[in-house]
């Protein structure tokens, strides 16, 4: 057997991770970083892109930031024209408006599948050309475990991060050929600004955090691991793949009893 001890490593390679401003995004950029990427730390606020740029090359990491709003088709399409294939992907920005179905209107529709699942589509269709060209290329979306098990309150959301599975499985069909792979990470509840709202209240905290195996919330840089598996080497054999990143949230069965 050929010698693995370096098969997560990044040296010499580089990734664009979009949603670096804050969270989840920004602890993948870093992570990447200390494996030896060198990481565009994208994002629609560029103060928060600049910040984690700052603090991965503080560390002597190779980082730079780059304002980019998935809402914007165009800008989407240019940031993809503009440099060469990234050799990895990595793409977390979500929005969730928590309302009960029958009470959502259009414009709230629109704002949670814009982002979600178009903004998405529409940088994996960008980049994920421009990895085929190059003939590799890792892709690495965020679903999450509102893919599977739902509640109250999460109709579009959950429908966005089920479809985002579903979409990822379809790149890796497409551009596997070309030598591309395209895998989600499906986090259970993180302390992140997007879950800041619920984590304000200490009711539902408590109760997101029973409802996991491990009775607590995750930390941001608690999905790092899953990053650079699949942007590394070790996972040149995973594609079209989910992996649930939850403290056992899916594998358990729960009960309590949320108010929208």
């Amino acid at each position: 057997m050929d010698d693995v001890s370096g098969i997560f490593r990044l040296d010499g390679r580089t990734a664009l991770v979009v949603g670096a401003g804050s969270g989840i995004g920004a602890a993948a950029a870093e992570g990447l970083s200390r494996f030896g990427a060198a990481v565009t730390c994208a994002d629609a606020a560029l103060d928060g892109a600049t910040a984690t740029a700052e603090r991965i090359t503080a560390f002597g990491g190779s980082a730079a930031p780059l304002r980019l709003d998935l809402l914007d088709a165009h800008a989407v399409r240019a940031a993809a024209a503009d440099q060469p294939a990234p050799d990895v992907l990595v793409t977390t920005p979500a929005v969730n408006v928590r309302k009960a179905i029958v009470d959502y209107t259009d414009a709230e529709l629109d704002r949670v599948v814009d982002l979600n699942l178009k903004g998405v589509f529409r940088l994996c269709q960008a980049i994920g050309a421009r990895m085929a060209e190059a003939g590799r290329g890792s892709m690495i979306g965020f679903s999450s475990i509102r893919s599977q098990t739902t509640e109250p309150g999460q109709g579009a959301y959950a429908a966005t991060k089920a479809a985002t599975i579903m979409l990822f499985k379809t790149l890796a069909a497409e551009l596997g050929p070309a030598g591309v792979r395209a895998n989600t990470i499906a986090p259970g509840v993180v302390e992140t600004p997007l879950t800041a709202p619920i984590k304000a209240d200490p009711a539902w905290y408590e109760a997101y955090a029973r409802k996991s195996i491990l009775r607590r919330w995750a930390r941001p840089d608690e999905l790092v691991g899953a990053v650079v598996f699949l942007a590394s080497d070790a996972s040149s054999y995973v594609t079209g793949t989910t992996i649930f990143v939850d403290g056992g949230w899916t594998a358990a069965d729960g009960r309590f009893d949320p108010r929208l």
